[in-house]
Parts: C-alpha cells; sequence; structure tokens
C-alpha cells in the first residue's frame, strides 16, 4: 500500500500489486509499464460508486476523464485503486 506521492518514483519491480490511495496527480496515468492492470474506484461502497478496470495503458485517459468528471459534478473525490502487474510479461 502506498502514496500516488510516493508512486511517482515508479512502481516496484519486486512486487506484482500496488493499492494506492492519495492520488491527486492522478500518478498511474503517468507509469510507463506495458504490463500493469488496474483496477480503480470512487466513492466506493457508496451509491455512487463508479468502477473502470483494464490494462493501464488502455484504460488511463477514461479513468482520468471519470475522475474529472466526478470531481467537477460532487465537488470532491476519494479514490483508491490496485496496480497489478501480470508476472508473464516481465
Amino acid at each position: 500500500m502506498t502514496t500516488g506521492r510516493r508512486l511517482g518514483a515508479g512502481m516496484p519491480r519486486d512486487v506484482d500489486d500496488v493499492v494506492v490511495m492519495l492520488d491527486g496527480a492522478t500518478t498511474f496515468a503517468t507509469l510507463p509499464d506495458d504490463d500493469l492492470a488496474i483496477f480503480w474506484g470512487a466513492y466506493l461502497g457508496t451509491p455512487d460508486q463508479i468502477l473502470v478496470s483494464g490494462d493501464l495503458q488502455k484504460v488511463k485517459d477514461e479513468i482520468v476523464r471519470v475522475r474529472e468528471d466526478a470531481r467537477r459534478r460532487k465537488g470532491w473525490i476519494m479514490d483508491t485503486y490496485l496496480l497489478r502487474r501480470d508476472p508473464g510479461r516481465r
């Protein structure tokens, strides 16, 4: 488990799963890794819950857009995500 700020140094190569919280800078969108899946959620456990998942490189722009829209609509955002490395693609 880490923060978006700490993820800015890159996805650790020695782990396959990282849960990230407090990523106001959407650091996931800057990661160059092509072997990561992301499981992103906002307002988890509430009626406003939003979920997006898939290959990081394919869905990162969608997550940034959905996140910005939700924040604009509600005035705040609370999101978290799991990055999962595909060990077969290292």
